[in-house]
């Protein structure tokens, strides 16, 4: 099955790809290792043009979507 998720808002376009790969330099960014990554949640809140995210349960950030 070939899937595709493209998040159209505000006359931007972005991917659930680009979006992870953003939350994944802000981890390693902090001094971790990318392998470390066991889990990975995203929260778009387009009304706000913010990412939130939490990797492994207990690294936080955000960034503008």
């Amino acid at each position: 099955m070939k899937e595709t998720f493209v998040l159209q808002f505000g006359g931007k376009d972005t991917t659930k790809d680009a979006l992870r790969d953003i939350a994944k330099d802000r981890f390693v960014e902090a001094g971790n290792k990318e392998s470390d990554i066991k889990k990975l949640d995203l929260y778009i809140q387009p009304e706000n043009g913010k990412v939130y995210f939490v990797i492994n349960e207990d690294f936080k950030g955000d960034f503008d979507l």
